[in-house]
């Protein structure tokens, strides 16, 4: 179990930076307070352009994307089981997979691939490829039209997004009158929700209508205040349903124009949204209940409640995830601390618009820049709140936020690395809940993945070949450089183990990872094949992301596979099953683990030394040892020189996922400097000016990435030593962060001055030895908060290490070198 829930009452409290020091301060008196890092993004115009100005709200399943009018506001929303394709397309749809195993085809590449050792793309796709039918699009689900009279003179508009109550606000004033409108997603309740106002009785006048895309059927009904439209998308027959209603303190409702409602004279007005479909994630029909009476039931409910109650509800849920971590940078004050930021608008004024915030970055206001990457950190753990709750499909590569019906490759899911970068940032920022979405959708693949596994590849287990959809699409498509990576599988069940590391729960592993870890690994225990050239266990056909030929054993496959079998003996010895651990371990003798030094010291990525310095190729897929995983660290010093003259030979540039996973890598390389000259790029030239990230286009993954480096730079926790504060660039020379999670079930609270550690506290989740890894061999004196008792504290080299207890926690603190030394009992 996590330790989250012992701190939930402090957590769901709003709370300044450091909160969590006020205690220390009873028995300890640290030295150092900090200043609060704005969490208000705002612009100060509606938005013309959906994909660079929009402000994103969402409670996992349903998303909301804020424009903020002033004439006419359309509310763009999704919900995410909307999709064409899939069973019963009328282009047909088989899975992405043949109906007769395709052994024979993969056994003729393989053949060639020992034979001529390289193979084109091209040939292998004509080979092993297959024309996709019926795979599908994410979907806009529709969009909510507010029309209100016009206003000759409108003043001090604003539009903002606030991170501390996940709500937007747009403002404005016109005849001597301030407007205000409120939107939010609450989870608690499944509803969008709007709430209009005004500083004069009498003043909210609008009409409001739902607008369907005319890919689908829609019957539109009309009564007491709702709006109800429901059909089918004409492609696949999906059934949807969304409900609209609104309620008003004061005026009339009456029926308006195209099947809207007219709202006159009221003194504010509440509008509840909901939304579903007959989908379910069961194969391999995919379908379910008709979404009639759920979706009805959600609104009749949240209607019930009332708005300030949803509200409330909604903001303590949502601050019960956000608020556990704080980050601040130096001095990193724009405005007024977030407490007072919750007070009105008159202490948010001081931050710029976002846009002209994000386009001044880097010019010399080393505040406003400090506070906007600490901004841009919280902002991903946002989105992942946003974009991944239980009960609903994970966050695919545009979250839940989608506009169109073709959207960019398809809004899916990626497994060759953009749907594990999306959650990267869980675990370690203290988001665990998050992953939820997640696992359930992975235990969804595996049926359809099993077919996979044995009509293309003749083994057990289960895996992906690149791309999914909630379809259950496990087999192939045929485009040449995206369509082969088999060890998707295998990078998925990670997310299984690392959950697993960082909360300590056995149940979780015995249940619910193991059985994944290890059909995955059935999988490669019959699919890998002995490499001629060294006897060595490979993988064949093997093709490193997106860059270069065909080969047998490419590094990351190589790497992912090893990675898995290696965990999966580990969770099957935990457990008992020491069959399997004897049959993993054969393998992994003859495996070969992908880690090569080449001709001009580079990390291979081929097995053949085919790496060319030149190359700035996005992809830096050889060094995936390094970063997700952990074969490479301080233990293989000329691995890791390897890998650094791999990362600096491609460069500091690339799209917005690239480089947030550069940010990580650079991290663990322990070269904060680095990594922070690319988040600096990140934000400057892959970063939208609404801080969503882009490939081009649009894509969430590089801010999720980029929030997981930033975290890399503060706390690492793979090895046997916790590192604190093992990248933290100049630039950050002082600062804080409360709440960032560690494996073993540990959480870790820092303040740091000219980059060396002031203070940590600690909370052990377990009992046992604790070694933290310090920046440098300073003096600390560690005292157990419950009775400020000072203990052991032993030392080797620029680690301290510890026997902690399961529930305390711990103060670690610098000694003044001014004041005579502590005596430690």
């Amino acid at each position: 179990m996590t330790r989250t829930d012992n701190r939930a009452a402090l957590c769901a409290a709003p709370r300044h930076n450091l909160a969590r020091l006020l205690l220390w301060a009873a028995v300890c008196a640290p030295a150092i307070a900090v200043a609060e890092t704005p969490l208000t993004l705002h612009f100060d115009k509606p938005a013309q352009d959906w994909e660079k100005e929009s402000l994103p709200i969402g409670n996992g399943a349903m998303g909301a994307a804020v424009q903020g009018g002033i004439a006419v506001d359309h509310l763009q929303f999704n919900e995410k089981t909307l999709w064409t394709g899939g069973p019963g397309s009328q282009q047909g749809y088989d899975f992405g997979l043949p109906e007769k195993p395709r052994t024979r085809a993969l056994a003729q590449v393989q053949e060639t691939l020992r034979e001529e050792g390289r193979l084109a793309p091209e040939q292998v796709a004509e080979t092993l490829g297959r024309e996709i039918t019926g795979y599908g699009n994410y979907q806009s689900f529709g969009t909510l039209q507010l029309e209100f009279p016009r206003l000759e003179q409108v003043s001090g508009y604003r539009r903002e997004l606030d991170l501390a109550d996940a709500t937007a606000q747009v403002s404005y004033s016109a005849d001597g009158i301030r407007y205000t409108r409120e939107y939010l997603a609450s989870y608690p309740d499944g509803v969008i929700a709007v709430h209009l106002d005004a500083d004069k009785e009498g003043s909210i006048t609008f009409s409001a209508k739902l607008e369907i895309p005319d890919n689908r059927s829609a019957d539109i009904a009309v009564r007491d205040g709702r709006i109800a439209v429901r059909g089918a998308l004409k492609d696949n027959g999906l059934q949807y349903e969304t409900q609209l209603q609104i309620v008003t303190d004061g005026g009339r409702i009456t029926a308006g124009k195209n099947g809207g409602l007219r709202i006159t004279g009221a003194d504010s007005a509440s509008l509840l949204l909901a939304a579903g479909t007959d989908y379910a994630a069961d194969y391999p029909e995919y379908r379910g209940r008709n979404p009639h009476k759920a979706v009805q039931a959600r609104l009749d409910s949240a209607t019930e409640k009332g708005y300030a109650a949803l509200r409330a509800d909604h903001t303590a849920d949502y601050q019960s995830l956000f608020n556990r971590v704080d980050l601040n940078l130096g001095r990193a004050e724009l405005g007024a601390p977030r407490r007072q930021l919750r007070n009105g608008p008159q202490a948010r004024r001081k931050n710029p618009p976002i846009d002209q915030w994000l386009e001044n970055y880097g010019t010399g206001n080393q505040t406003a820049d400090r506070a906007l990457e600490a901004l841009y950190f919280q902002f991903g753990r946002y989105l992942l709140i946003a974009s991944s709750r239980a009960g609903s499909l994970p966050a695919n590569l545009q979250g839940v936020w989608n506009n169109s019906a073709t959207p960019p490759w398809n809004a899916d899911y990626h497994a060759n690395i953009n749907l594990q970068m999306n959650y990267w940032p869980a675990e370690v920022t203290n988001l665990s809940e998050t992953t939820a979405p997640l696992f359930d959708f992975v235990e969804s693949l595996q049926q359809p993945g099993s077919v996979a596994a044995q009509r293309l590849l003749g083994s057990r287990g289960w895996t992906l070949f690149l791309n999914t959809n909630i379809w259950g699409f496990s087999g192939v498509i045929d485009w040449p450089t995206a369509f082969w990576q088999p060890e998707a599988g295998a990078w998925l069940a990670d997310h299984f183990y690392q959950h697993y590391r960082f909360n300590n729960d056995e149940q979780f592993l015995r249940e619910r990872a193991y059985p994944v870890m290890k059909g995955a690994a059935q999988l490669w225990l019959d699919a890998l094949v002995k490499d001629p050239r060294d006897g060595q266990l490979a993988v064949s056909p093997s093709y490193s992301p997106e860059h270069g030929d065909f080969t047998m054993g490419a590094a990351m496959s190589q790497q992912l596979v090893s990675q898995l079998l290696r965990n999966t003996r580990d969770a099957a010895s935990l457990l008992g099953d020491t069959a399997f651990v004897a049959e993993l371990n054969r393998t992994l003798e003859n495996l070969d683990p992908g880690l090569r030094i080449g001709r001009w010291g580079q990390l291979q990525e081929w097995k053949a030394d085919l790496d060319e310095p030149e190359s700035r190729h996005r992809h830096v897929s050889q060094l995936y040892a390094l970063f997700p995983d952990d074969r490479i660290d301080a233990q293989t010093p000329d691995l890791l020189d390897a890998a650094r003259t791999s990362l600096k030979a491609r460069g500091d540039a690339g799209t917005g996922w690239s480089r947030a996973w550069k940010i990580a890598l650079w991290a663990r390389l322990r070269n904060g400097d680095r990594a922070h000259r690319i988040l600096a790029a990140q934000l400057k030239d892959s970063t939208l000016p609404n801080l969503w990230s882009t490939h081009p286009p649009f894509q969430i993954d590089g801010n999720f990435g980029a929030t997981a480096g930033v975290a890399e730079m503060l706390l690492q926790s793979h090895g046997k030593d916790i590192q604190l504060l093992p990248a933290v660039p100049e630039a950050w020379a002082s600062g804080s962060v409360t709440g960032l999670r560690a494996r073993g079930d540990i959480t870790i609270d820092m303040q740091w001055r000219e980059r060396e550690l002031q203070q940590a506290e600690i909370e052990s989740g377990r009992s046992g030895e604790l070694r933290l890894q310090l920046p440098s061999e300073n003096e600390y004196t560690l005292r157990r908060i419950g009775d400020n008792k000072i203990l052991n504290l032993r030392q080797e080299s620029t680690t301290r290490i510890f026997s902690a207890q399961a529930g305390e926690r711990y103060l670690l603190e610098a000694d003044d070198p001014n004041e005579s030394p502590v005596t430690r009992k």
